[in-house]
């Protein structure tokens, strides 16, 4: 069998760079957009967290859209709509109309990631030792956008303000389109005789919708809060009612027998721990250099600079790792050297006269430890399934780790304590690393062997 071309990868990195860059972007603009827009705290909270719920409540659909009807043309859908979606918020009159465009960026985005994995599960399908390497340069090209992000928005706004940070994704999003409709087959993931389980489409939504809404409002308005209250009971009567219609329905959307593989299960949770540390930490920590330590937009992006040549390192490490020993070693060790550098960053720099060199060790093992793990737990992910659930799984991963960054920014957020983000964060991470010890029991050969089965 032919080899995929290079190019197939490269298409399918841009669509992660362009939804990881847009996680992170934003974070040091979040003053100035507050000052501009005249917008609160928690307003503020919602231009982060409205992606990640646009996000996060559409990536179940976009998986089987695009097992049904094709990765290629959904992720093509995807690009058209992030780019629209960007035109908005460059535009945005308010805090409002800038919320409501970044819940459609979400939602393009949420067309992206899996039809991505999808396409390179399947242009890898042959090897699973190149697939593990292909997704660790996808997961590095993601991961050097998401450490750029703060770099890049504070160099942008020095030279032309907050909305030129929306005005970037555009000229990526255009050479992806192009690239995609170049190098990638048309047929590529595509399986019609998926049914569409409308009901489960609907359930899943209104479900993360009022679960993640409740979780960012609970500490504005409060337990007591009946919006918060009304939110948390249509969540929870929404997620029974949508269990009960996947078993009872012939062809569901979202198959339950997945989550009886102990490997999967695993790397799913291990995922949500990942992104409630990351996220939430990121967040708290551009608050936390402008407003406490008084550093410049420019000043507080560069501090994230170390971020960006680490995630290059450890994806790539990450990926000849695996192919030697499988997933169950890079999580693990991803996991420790995490922790370690959320406790080193906490204990060393973040005091007021704290110096960026006593900072650099945490924010060089932060990214280290994510960049083994992620692309070991996303191969995880995809080695467990068929083939023709892969925009599924990948979808259900992907859910679970934006619901765990929700989570992150709404809780770090509200109380604006790094140490207390960090401390939480170290812990986190360790019980990641315990849980991949347990549950990726056996490691992934070269040969396409599922991980542990319950």
């Amino acid at each position: 069998m032919n080899k995929p071309s290079p190019a197939v990868l490269l298409a399918a990195s841009f669509a992660f760079i362009i939804v990881q860059l847009d996680v992170t972007i934003v974070n040091v603009a979040l003053p100035e957009i507050g000052r501009e827009l005249d917008a609160s705290v928690s307003a503020l909270q919602w231009v982060v967290d409205a992606y990640t719920l646009g996000f996060a409540v559409f990536l179940l659909s976009a998986g089987v859209l695009g097992d049904r009807f094709g990765a290629r043309r959904v992720f093509l859908a995807g690009f058209a709509l992030f780019t629209l979606a960007s035109l908005a918020c460059a535009m945005a009159p308010g805090a409002l109309a800038l919320n409501l465009a970044r819940a459609v960026q979400g939602i393009g985005a949420a067309l992206l990631v899996p039809s991505s994995l999808a396409i390179l599960n399947a242009a890898y399908a042959h090897d699973r030792a190149q697939l593990a390497k292909a997704i660790a340069w996808w997961t590095a090209a993601g991961g050097v956008s998401i450490a750029a992000g703060p770099v890049l928005g504070g160099l942008l706004m020095s030279l032309s303000g907050w909305r030129s940070i929306f005005w970037v994704n555009i000229p990526i999003c255009v050479l992806g389109f192009w690239l995609t409709l170049r190098v990638v087959p048309s047929a590529r993931g595509k399986d019609p005789a998926r049914a569409f389980d409308l009901a489960g489409q609907v359930l899943a939504i209104v479900a993360l919708t009022a679960f993640i809404g409740a979780v960012i409002e609970f500490n504005a308005l409060g337990a007591s809060s009946h919006l918060v209250q009304g939110a948390l009971l249509v969540a929870l009567v929404s997620a029974v009612l949508f269990v009960r219609s996947q078993q009872r329905n012939a062809a569901p959307m979202l198959p339950l027998g997945l989550f009886r593989d102990s490997g999967f299960s695993g790397a799913v949770l291990f995922g949500v721990l990942v992104n409630f540390a990351y996220y939430g930490m990121i967040f708290v920590l551009s608050f936390y250099l402008q407003k406490v330590r008084g550093f410049s937009v420019m000043h507080a992006g560069l501090v994230f600079l170390p971020l960006t040549g680490t995630f290059i390192i450890s994806n790539i490490a990450s990926g000849r790792l695996q192919a030697r020993m499988g997933s169950r070693t890079p999580m693990i060790a991803g996991g420790l050297i995490g922790a370690a550098g959320y406790a080193l960053l906490g204990i060393f720099g973040v005091s007021n006269d704290a110096t960026f060199l006593e900072m650099l060790p945490g924010l060089v093992l932060i990214p280290g430890g994510m960049g083994l793990a992620v692309p070991a737990m996303t191969t995880s992910i995809l080695a467990a399934v068929d083939r023709s659930q892969a925009g599924t799984a990948s979808a259900v991963l992907n859910t679970a780790r934006q619901v765990g960054g929700a989570m992150g920014v709404a809780i770090f957020g509200a109380m604006q304590e790094i140490e207390f983000a960090l401390s939480v964060s170290t812990i986190l991470l360790l019980l990641g690393a315990v849980l991949a010890w347990y549950c990726i029991q056996h490691p992934l050969s070269t040969k396409g062997a599922s991980p542990c089965r319950t």
